[in-house]
């Protein structure tokens, strides 16, 4: 068998089980908090590592090597602010959701607990938070599809289009068959095989660039600059890459984590567990990065072609090729995890938060979770319609989608979760300036000055505090609901 031939095994048995996967959860469902939620019976580890796994994207085994290799440490501030964030995430805001959302009318999508939590009669607040999970996460989904179509078309000299289409295909298989719980244990698996490979990688090339003082010497070679956090770093540089964890309190397809593990005491199990995960990983990718800038200068000979391919290049070098095609595999895993995680809840954005909410439907379980899966079927399509032509415009909009999700969503979450006082106006008003915010200031060279997310969060904060303390009205079923939250909490404590 040539080293292709075993590469694409590796692909093959990889797709497969995913889609078996995909077979195994669709058995499970039999409403559509079972399709959207998982009937909230996941385990801390999945729970961990799918959260991980759908985070992470394939900026963790290519993007973040990449600019390791090209910039040095300077690059890993982004990667102290991430696991600051969802250390945090995952502390304060992953019980509490958790039971909230279930006390309040069994809440099972981040716009839905929104409008339970506030107790409007209007409906504006929910249908506007939906509409934004379904404009940012269809071009989210089409980002995703055209890196999957890049991939194929770089490692296997596919078609970009029939490379497009085997990702898009697994991908719709899974997540429109088993929902949730698919996509979920499908995270799991994923986040299991990126993390072996980000450990492997840069531990065995560590062995072929001579050891830890040999590899160092050689990257001080090439740029003493390389292994300094300070030495080219700007201190509004350092405040924007610290705060890309700010992002976490709002993005939906992580927070969405948290609503569906079994209780909020298992948080702090899967806290542990996810955390360590992030840490290892990420050591991992800046450790290849590193790695990648000794033995390049050591072998002269060998060509990196692009350095965000050197996690790639590295695991074809070290590997038999069928390891190295599991390698692969870890790169494409960290593709379709991220993006099966946005279609499903842009799904429930569509049926639950839009559908639902317009029409007041009440329509049968059955039809809610036939109405999911064509909801993910039709968000798809469009996604690919959007991902045919490779468009920077897409990938760009990838840059600030992150910014636009933690300012829009994220202050009102934490407010949500912490006091009282807030109300849907609030809210409402607060979730639009921070989303307006990122889009000005990330479309303007105040960006590369300082990360949007910085001032959306903050204007979201003041204006939803603000507009909240003049709006505010007591409501006795919100206080029940606040109180037996906390009540609940010190149980399970």
């Amino acid at each position: 068998m040539t080293d292709y031939t075993y590469q694409l095994l590796a692909i093959l048995i990889y797709l497969v089980g995913m889609i078996l996967i995909g077979i195994y959860s669709y058995r499970k469902i039999n409403n559509l908090s079972d399709y959207m939620l998982g009937g909230r019976q996941l385990g801390p580890a999945v729970s961990a590592l799918s959260a991980g796994a759908s985070d992470m994207s394939q900026w963790l085994l290519m993007g973040l090597p990449g600019a390791i290799f090209v910039s040095g440490l300077v690059e890993a501030w982004i990667g102290v602010g991430l696991v600051i964030g969802a250390w945090l995430n995952w502390k304060f805001v992953a019980p509490r959701l958790r039971v909230y959302t279930q006390v309040s009318n069994d809440s099972i999508t981040i716009p839905s607990f929104f409008d339970n939590r506030f107790k409007e009669n209007t409906k504006i607040l929910r249908i506007v938070s939906g509409l934004i999970i379904l404009i940012f996460f269809t071009f989210y989904v089409s980002s995703g599809l055209v890196a999957g179509g890049i991939f194929f078309q770089s490692s296997f000299g596919y078609n970009y289009h029939t490379g497009l289409l085997i990702v898009a295909a697994v991908i719709i298989a899974y997540t429109l068959f088993g929902g949730f719980l698919a996509v979920s244990y499908t995270d799991f698996v994923q986040g299991t095989i990126m993390f072996l490979a980000l450990i492997f990688v840069p531990v065995i090339g560590l062995f072929l660039t001579g050891g830890i003082s040999e590899t160092a010497e050689t990257i001080r070679q090439v740029d003493v600059n390389l292994l300094s956090f300070a030495a080219t770093a700007t201190t509004a540089g350092v405040i924007s890459s610290l705060a890309w964890g700010l992002g976490y309190f709002g993005q939906p397809h992580i927070i969405v984590r948290f609503m569906a593990i079994k209780s909020a005491k298992e948080t702090t199990q899967a806290r542990r567990i996810g955390i360590s995960w992030m840490i290892l990983s990420l050591f991992g990718a800046v450790l290849t990065g590193l790695v990648g800038v000794a033995y390049f200068k050591q072998n002269s000979n060998v060509t990196l072609i692009d350095p965000e391919a050197v996690f790639i290049q590295l695991g074809q070098i070290i590997f038999h090729p069928f390891i190295a095609g599991i390698m692969l595999a870890a790169v494409l895993a960290a593709i379709m995890s991220t993006v099966s995680s946005q279609l499903i809840v842009t799904s429930s954005a569509l049926v639950e938060d839009i559908y639902k909410a317009v029409l007041k439907s009440n329509a049968s379980e059955k039809r809610y979770v036939l109405l999911g899966r064509l909801a993910v079927l039709a968000v798809s399509i469009v996604a690919i319609m959007f991902a045919w032509e490779q468009s920077d415009t897409i990938l760009n909009l990838v840059a600030f989608a992150w910014a636009g999700f933690g300012a829009a969503f994220g202050p009102i979450i934490l407010l949500s979760l912490y006091w009282r006082k807030i109300t849907g106006t609030g809210a409402l008003l607060g979730m639009i300036t921070g989303a307006v915010t990122v889009l000005i200031w990330g479309n303007s060279s105040l960006s590369g000055v300082l990360y949007e997310i910085v001032p959306g969060f903050l204007f979201n904060l003041i204006v939803t505090v603000v507009v909240s303390s003049i709006t505010y009205k007591q409501n006795k079923e919100v206080e029940n609901e606040f109180n037996q939250t906390l009540e609940i909490l010190q149980k399970e404590d």
